[in-house]
């Protein structure tokens, strides 16, 4: 009787922590809804204070009181020119900006509520700036710069849904609409407004396929990796509140501004949590199937299987969380953001597979594991399988195993040295061509590309002269003209406390990696004039974040290298074990490096790497990757204590080698998720990570550790104790 009413109150425990959960998730769920509505995803809004381009920004509003920022969208007509061509068109940009907002078929936008949206087009344009078409020189285009309002980025439509897709798509089909019944063989919409409509369209998947597919990829995996039907459910199911409840958290921290949040951080968020909570549920379900074996009480497994995990469950998530959360010290603030961000969601995984997946296989019993579930007195297959065979071919042959994967590794990390990371344009970040992309290409052929996205300079007005002067000497700089109040064209060049601001049109398109280049050679001509003189505009403002990115990467890599390894020294009391393994992932990272460079370049064809590449893989890939030498060494040293290093080494692989590998797979899976996004950056990263993990996982952690700890014995403990005991 005793023992029923002992085994009754885990029950109920159980059951409780399940409600309480449950109840949670109520109550983020909608938050997490809500999530895509606390971004920020401007360029310049990243940009530290004292840059250049964030100092001509925050001026520039001075020269035109009352006027908002505007983001131009170029609207390109194709053919011949003519007057009447010129007058209609003309004509149709003065009535287009009173048509309401549509779909791509012309279907007028619905809200919530299932009326129609009926606010007009001229509500999100700039005020006061006229539309007008304006002819190439070879008569063979024209273009309209159409100003969207910046304040309205931001903003939602009565159905949810953001602002600036939705104004993108309904320009570009009225202006498709009109070109081909009044004689222009094609027309585009690009610019950087129609760029980030496209951008913020791409985004806006996250929020359904990217979950969706993700947790479909985990789903398979898990039901290979149970062969059950229905265990599979579990884990995933911890995963998905793992991501409500940070989710959740994430939101309310953005929408007070404490936190930043951008599209790129929010789709990481996604794989990240659902990646590393099954990561770890997948640790905890092995140890308890494991314990099933040697307990007869379900109950009990669960506490012995729990004592085993957490320490290298809270080691690992700790690792990944203080190697984000040292993104805080990055000057872009898009950086610095997925810090915090990346850190909630990891301290949201740890705390939901410790607490709520304990709590629902206990409740479901020993069938969950149908159709092989686990008896007290069975063995354990794992230590019969193939992962036993690989610890002990490892162990016969050490020092051969660990040269041939360490040569391979370091033949592999030379090449590294290609992939550059110099930055794309806005125009090469997408993996397909959407129209904003293909309109700047057909821009460019008619027009000089910088147009409607000038080079600002910001200037004494007794300068001026002699500044546009330099600046027309310049290869690369088209025109060069005085700012004017475009609300009072005829008021002349606007001065503000003696400074006027020159607006330098590039021949080559302002987003792209030669415009960004020129921009140094730009603000030298005009500091030979006077230091004071400041380049603004958006090609200074892609220089910049290109800058800072380089200056966050410098100093973020060697203090998370720093800072893992103080934390594998403690939990391992080793400093050997602390640096093998830590020399091992870097290397393992260089290896995955190198891997990128040939892939992209010569498989994908890649136009090249974002600056933050190599930062956010690093991240990633070392945090990530050093997980796995956690759950294996942890697991190790515990045998070690038992059995000796070297035969501990060959059970901790035998034991762990099946979970391990799972896990690796499954976040590499998750990651490799990213690829559905059409964003070059997200396919680059999502590449990256799932083939660093796999690395990791069936070489480095599987065969290059191992041989490594073979061949060193007792010693890789120290100066802990273990080093000096008895083999």
């Amino acid at each position: 009787m005793s023992n029923h009413k002992r085994g009754r109150k885990p029950l109920w425990i159980a059951i409780g922590t399940i409600l309480l959960w449950l109840m949670i998730g109520g109550v983020v769920g909608p938050l997490f809804g809500n999530l895509s509505s606390v971004q920020k995803n401007d360029n310049s809004k990243f940009l530290p204070a004292a840059t250049e381009s964030a100092e001509v920004a925050k001026a520039t509003p001075a020269f035109t009181p009352g006027v908002k920022e505007n983001f131009p969208a170029l609207a390109l007509f194709i053919g011949t020119v003519t007057p009447e061509k010129i007058a209609a068109t003309n004509a149709f940009l003065a009535a287009v900006v009173e048509k309401p907002l549509v779909d791509e078929k012309g279907v007028a936008l619905k809200g919530a509520d299932g009326k129609v949206i009926s606010t007009p087009i001229k509500s999100y344009i700039s005020p006061g700036s006229p539309i007008m078409a304006l002819p190439s020189q070879s008569g063979k285009a024209a273009f309209a710069n159409i100003p969207i309002d910046g304040g309205q980025l931001t903003k939602q439509l009565a159905n949810k849904t953001p602002v600036l897709p939705a104004l993108i798509t309904s320009l570009r089909y009225y202006i498709s609409d009109f070109a081909k019944t009044n004689g222009w063989s094609e027309s585009h919409l690009t610019g950087i407004g129609a760029i980030f409509g496209d951008l913020f369209g791409a985004f806006g998947t996250l929020d359904s396929s990217l979950l969706l597919v993700t947790a479909l990829v985990i789903a398979l995996i898990l039901i290979v990796v149970y062969r059950s039907p229905v265990l599979w459910i579990l884990p995933l199911f911890t995963a998905m509140l793992a991501l409500t409840l940070a989710g959740g958290v994430i939101y309310g921290l953005a929408k007070a501004g404490i936190i930043d949040l951008d599209g790129q951080s929010q789709g990481i968020l996604s794989v990240l949590v659902l990646g590393a909570a099954t990561d770890y549920a997948l640790l905890l379900i092995a140890r308890y199937r494991e314990e099933l074996h040697v307990h007869e009480s379900r109950f009990d497994a669960m506490k012995v299987a729990w004592r085993g995990v957490v320490e290298p469950i809270i080691a690992s998530g700790s690792t990944v969380t203080i190697g984000l959360l040292v993104l805080l010290l990055c000057e872009l603030t898009n950086n610095r953001g997925l810090g915090p961000v990346g850190a909630i969601g990891i301290v949201c995984s740890m705390i939901t597979v410790l607490t709520l997946l304990p709590a629902l296989l206990v409740v479901f019993g020993r069938w969950i594991f149908w159709p092989k579930k686990p008896k007290m007195g069975d063995s354990d297959e794992r230590l019969t399988g193939a992962w036993s065979k690989v610890a002990n071919a490892t162990a016969r042959k050490p020092r051969k195993y660990w040269i041939i994967t360490a040569a391979g590794l370091i033949i592999l990390a030379a090449f590294s040295t290609t992939l550059g990371a110099n930055g794309i344009s806005q125009t090469d970040t997408f993996t397909k061509k959407p129209d904003s992309v293909i309109g700047a290409a057909k821009f460019s052929q008619y027009f000089a590309a910088g147009q409607g996205q000038p080079t600002q300079i910001l200037v004494k007005q007794e300068l001026a002269q002699k500044a546009t002067d330099t600046l027309l000497a310049i290869k690369g700089v088209a025109s060069v003209v005085p700012f004017v109040n475009p609300a009072n064209p005829n008021g002349g060049t606007v001065v503000v406390d003696g400074n006027v601001i020159l607006q330098a049109t590039l021949v080559m398109a302002p987003d792209s990696v030669k415009a960004r280049e020129l921009v140094p050679v730009l603000r030298d001509a005009m500091h030979k004039l006077d230091s004071s003189i400041l380049t603004g505009g958006s090609s200074a403002v892609n220089y910049d974040v290109s800058q800072a990115a380089r200056h966050d990467r410098n100093l973020i890599i060697p203090v998370v290298l720093i800072v893992i390894a103080l934390i594998l020294a403690l939990l391992l009391r080793s400093l050997a074990a602390a640096a093998l393994l830590l020399a091992t992932v870097v290397l393992s990272f260089l290896a995955t490096l190198g891997a990128c460079a040939l892939v992209f370049h010569h498989l994908f064809h890649f136009a090249g790497e974002d600056t933050s590449f190599p930062l956010f893989a690093f991240i990633f890939l070392v945090a990530l990757g050093i997980d796995y030498n956690i759950f294996l060494m942890t697991r190790v040293r515990e045998e070690t204590l038992k059995i000796g290093t070297r035969a501990g080494m060959t059970k901790g692989v035998t034991v762990t080698g099946g979970v391990i590998t799972s896990a690796g797979i499954v976040l590499a899976a998750t990651f490799t998720v990213l690829g559905i996004l059409p964003l070059v950056f997200l396919a680059e990263l999502g590449f990256a990570v799932a083939f660093g993990v796999l690395l990791d996982t069936l070489i480095v952690r599987s065969i290059l550790v191992p041989a490594l700890v073979h061949v060193i014995g007792k010693k890789i403990w120290w100066p802990s104790q273990l080093s000096k005991a008895a083999e």
